[in-house]
């Protein structure tokens, strides 16, 4: 650290602020520019990419210094935060003008990954979560908000719910107190999230419930039913503290909280997310070939947002789904309400965003003016679907009528409004007189002084008479010497000049004073005007935000229509008991990624818990059993947010957990082998899954030797079938061809194979499902057809002649065997029935001993 004593005043006066926020990175305003200073510049230069300098002189000349101009806060700030920092900023509090030696400066907000607001660096269809949690023996209290959009969950969870949770939530930043930091770090050894602390006071239940109270405005939680939740208040009540005083965030448009209910979801892991590749390929982490890039065809944020979180929480309440599968039917059935609809939402901006930006104090006039527009749509659909149908009528009776927020808003905003109100002009004519008049003075002001000037000569009769300005002495009235007995009384001399003299009068004063702060004036209005409008905005927030909700929903049930559509969906039937039928079923992103002569293969499945509860799936690698797997797996889930599936036919029963175990992927930071990331993943299958889950396994025991894995993929096989009459429906692709014969044994299992047809030594996928087990794997010829050398392939084939040659004779030395003990088992079935032919009591001992020894003779 840099020696501190020497400092000039401002260096002393950001020492001062460093040390009350010794965690942050201090962007230090300094006329047009935010400046860093020593450790913070080095780090912020080599993040930002600007230049490293150093003060031009006196006793800080040696302290590293790295600024960027003050319009470019935004950009550099996302920098910095996705870097993983916090970041102060310290903005001058007092007109620089005014103050005579150093300005006065205060940290106004504190910025952390978890709590940016910024439009133009949030992604658009994506939420960007805080998570608090309160760590409390198997009952952890947990709130999750967005700053952004204002949602606010609280809820308990257990253990091992806590790390599942975080993982679909993805926050950008966890909080928890000072003294739980530790416990935090045992669920995860990397430093993946941002975590921030708070005191361990602001956490006590009383404290917590009174900030809650506060922040919503009322005497009681018990309306928002998180009453009896202690930890869930303590872990939501920290949070807003944190926000308020820690990080000074006005954080207004926060007016509800919901509970964490997973009671009506599916459970779904974060490695069946993964394995499905629902949001992010295993392919490098990318979008592409992924279930959300196909299904997301929403054209709100809040609809492309609120997809994603039905995606990780499907429903399990079969009338939930169904009323979300009407609303898709009722836009299939109307196409004119569909594509108005869709235009109407084309013009919708991110309301929620917009919200919450006008609560933080940081929106601008082309935010509010977006904010009028969409909610004139959204009043537009409402009337359009007051007209079409009972469905569409409900939906219509739901929106709040909101245009007097609307007409206040374009009464008071221009039509094409600038970005910032730093320079004024979007306020309307009409909206205030004091307003008018100065910006007509500002506009006309060039023609009210030819007009004075006009008049002056008129008065006086001099016809030389000029009306000037200069900055240093303004406004002024030029006679020459010769006319100096005409001037009027009420004219005040100003400046005497060698052939002139200058004169003004209280008019004209009255008028410079009037014209020079007409445009200091005009900002200042705009600005009462503005404020006073979000303020108004901000009090029906609630109403906004209630409509933005609908609005979303409608979205989502309108994406979910154009699909249907286009890709030949079908609306699947909902069943109560645990029962899959699929007829003609597609992968819902496969069938998308082909190219336009190939044609997907469409496959079946029926299956029940109670008859037909596991299927072994048997076949070669590369003929599609992944590929079923997985598509199963994904149109159960877009059944149960309400979409259309890729299948002639669906009936499905509701499924509480989705469970899938696929490929091979280590876990090297944890210290995780390949093989435990199975033998994981299987376990919390195992432990979990209920009667009315779908487990899906696609390998076991390909990670350790053939008879480990066979055995333990037999052992779980039997345990899913038999255990305590759970027996979670199951699809079991597996290359151990030993399965086959243990399904044929196992009461509700069946075999499918894929079928495959062999031409020549060579084989032709047909990918299609069909009953019975596979007795080959045909790796050989998946290896030629991937372009292994042929003389690789000519050996393999070589070593499998030789291990099956063996694998005969070790087959027919066994059968030998057998049938020797077979033959043993026959004579010792004989002697058994000769010993109880015997009538002990009717023989003499003589007798007895007689008929032992004939036995003992026959055996030998």
């Amino acid at each position: 650290m840099i020696e501190k004593k020497g400092s000039t005043p401002v260096m002393r006066q950001f020492w001062d602020i460093k040390q009350k926020y010794p965690n942050n990175l201090i962007l230090f305003r300094m006329g047009d520019f935010y400046e860093t200073f020593d450790e913070d510049a080095l780090l912020s230069s080599s993040i930002l990419g600007i230049t490293l300098t150093k003060r031009a002189n006196g006793a800080a000349s040696k302290v590293p210094l790295a600024g960027f101009p003050y319009h470019s806060l935004e950009q550099y700030i996302h920098k910095l935060t996705k870097a993983g920092h916090s970041v102060a900023i310290c903005e001058q509090v007092e007109d620089p003008k005014s103050v005579k030696g150093i300005v006065k400066r205060e940290v106004v907000e504190i910025v952390t990954p978890g709590t940016s607001i910024s439009e133009k660096f949030l992604n658009r269809g994506e939420n960007n979560f805080i998570i608090s949690i309160m760590f409390s023996k198997n009952n952890n209290g947990i709130a999750i908000l967005d700053l952004s959009t204002g949602e606010f969950i609280t809820g308990c969870l257990k253990d091992d719910e806590i790390f599942n949770t975080i993982l679909n939530y993805e926050p950008k930043e966890i909080l928890v107190s000072d003294s739980q930091k530790g416990q935090l770090k045992k669920f995860f050894k990397s430093n993946k999230y941002f975590i921030s602390t708070s005191q361990d006071w602001t956490w006590q239940k009383d404290f917590a419930y009174s900030e809650l109270k506060n922040i919503f405005n009322v005497n009681s939680l018990k309306g928002f039913g998180i009453e009896e939740n202690i930890n869930g208040i303590s872990a939501s009540g920290s949070l807003i503290f944190y926000l308020k005083n820690k990080l000074l965030k006005k954080i207004d448009h926060i007016s509800s909280i919901k509970s964490l209910n997973n009671n009506d979801k599916m459970i779904i892991d974060p490695s069946t997310i993964r394995n499905l590749e629902i949001f992010n390929s295993l392919n490098h982490n990318k979008k592409d070939g992924t279930l959300v890039k196909i299904l997301d065809k929403t054209i709100t944020s809040s609809g492309s947002r609120l997809l994603k979180k039905r995606i990780k929480e499907p429903l399990t309440d079969s009338t939930r789904i169904n009323n979300r599968l009407d609303i898709v039917e009722s836009f299939i059935k109307n196409e004119f309400i569909q594509n108005n609809v869709s235009l109407h939402l084309k013009s919708v901006s991110d309301i929620e965003r917009i919200i919450s930006r006008i609560a933080a104090l940081k929106s601008n006039p082309r935010d509010i003016k977006q904010l009028s527009i969409s909610l004139e749509q959204i009043d537009k659909i409402k009337n359009l679907f007051n007209n079409n149908g009972k469905i569409f009528k409900k939906i219509s009776k739901e929106i709040i009528n909101l245009k007097n927020i609307i007409n206040e808003i374009n009464h008071k905003i221009i039509e094409d409004p600038p970005s910032s109100i730093l320079k004024g002009r979007y306020i309307n004519k009409g909206v205030s007189r004091k307003l008018d008049e100065y910006r007509q003075l500002a506009d006309n002001g060039a023609n009210w002084l030819v007009n004075y000037q006009l008049k002056q000569k008129e008065i006086t009769g001099i016809n030389s008479l000029k009306v000037g300005f200069n900055k240093v002495f303004g406004y002024y009235i030029d006679i020459t010497r010769i006319h100096k007995d005409k001037v009027p009384e009420n004219y005040i001399r100003k400046q005497t000049l060698t052939n002139s003299e200058r004169y003004f009068t209280e008019e004209l004063k009255s008028y410079e004073e009037k014209i020079l702060s007409s445009e200091k004036m005009m900002i200042e209005i705009e600005s009462q005007i503005f404020t006073s409008l979000c303020n108004e905005i901000l009090k029906n927030s609630k109403k906004i935000f209630h409509n933005s909700k609908i609005i979303s929903k409608v979205d989502v049930a309108l994406c979910a229509s154009f699909l249907a559509i286009s890709n030949k969906y079908t609306r699947p039937k909902l069943l109560k008991k645990p029962i899959l039928n699929l007829i003609n079923s597609r992968h819902p992103v496969i069938e998308q990624l082909l190219k336009e002569d190939e044609e997907f293969v469409c496959n079946d499945i029926s299956m029940s818990q109670s008859k037909k509860q596991i299927a072994i799936i048997t076949g070669p690698n590369m003929a599609g059993k992944s590929t079923f797997l997985r598509q199963i797996a994904l149109i159960v889930l877009m059944a149960q947010i309400g979409f259309y599936v890729p299948s002639e036919l669906a009936e499905i029963g509701i499924v509480d957990k989705l469970f899938t175990r696929v490929g091979a992927s280590d876990n090297l930071v944890a210290g995780e082998s390949t093989f435990m990331v199975e033998m994981n993943e299987t376990a919390n299958i195992l432990n979990n899954a209920t009667k009315n889950s779908l487990v899906i396994l696609d390998e076991i025991g390909r990670g350790t030797s053939t008879y480990d894995g066979l055995s333990i993929a037999w052992s779980v096989t039997e345990f899913l079938h038999n255990e305590n009459g759970i027996s979670p429906m199951t699809l079991f692709a597996t290359h151990y061809h030993e399965l086959v014969e243990l399904a044929e044994k196992l009461k509700k299992a069946f075999n499918l194979t894929v079928n495959v047809k062999e031409i020549d030594d060579k084989i032709i996928f047909l990918r299609k499902i069909v009953d019975g087990g596979a007795d080959k794997s045909y790796g050989i010829h998946v290896a030629d057809m991937a372009g292994l050398p042929k003389e690789v392939i000519k050996r393999a084939n070589q070593k499998l002649n030789s291990l099956l040659k063996k694998d005969s004779n070790i087959v027919n030395e066994k059968i030998s065997i057998e049938n020797t003990i077979n033959k043993s088992d026959e004579n010792n079935y004989k002697i058994i029935n000769e010993i109880k032919k015997i009538k002990i009591n009717e023989l003499t001992p003589i007798q007895a001993l007689s008929r032992l020894n004939k036995i003992i003779e026959d055996i030998n």
